[in-house]
């Protein structure tokens, strides 16, 4: 592994509450994938942890109530043939998950009106190409 998986700033994902599950992959591979346990189920515990502030917590539980089972965020990794790779992606997969869940909410859009420059330029615009248009048409060449 390749150290500590930040969230946001301070935040990181604790080694100590990782869960770790690895089992042999699917797919084409020869040999080699009859024998290597290279796909990763990674789980993490979102319900128990103490290592998100509570106001992130809160928030990552009620964006990803779907996916969780029992509180627990399990995070799946097989492209790689190799298990160390596959451990890296399924650890950044659930930071970034986290990290996206757990995010502020976007402030609200203040509604502001068109500029009436704009709006006159479209029309005027639209018009020039309605006339274009209409002069193609074979109607008034007796």
């Amino acid at each position: 592994m390749s150290g500590p998986y930040v969230i946001r700033g301070a935040v990181s994902l604790p080694e100590a509450e990782l869960m770790w599950r690895f089992s042999r992959s699917s797919g084409p591979g020869g040999q080699h994938v009859n024998t290597s346990d290279t796909s990763v189920e990674l789980r993490f515990d979102l319900a128990a942890t103490d290592a998100l502030p509570p106001v992130w917590k809160e928030r990552a539980l009620r964006r990803l109530a779907g996916r969780l089972a029992d509180g627990v965020l399990t995070v799946r990794a097989s492209e790689h043939r190799s298990q160390w790779r596959n451990r890296e992606t399924a650890a950044v997969r659930l930071a970034s998950l986290l990290a996206e869940a757990s995010a502020p909410p976007p402030k609200p859009r203040r509604p502001t009106r068109i500029p009436r420059g704009i709006n006159e330029r479209r029309l005027r615009e639209k018009k020039k190409r309605s006339d274009t248009k209409r002069g193609r048409s074979g109607r008034g060449w007796d």
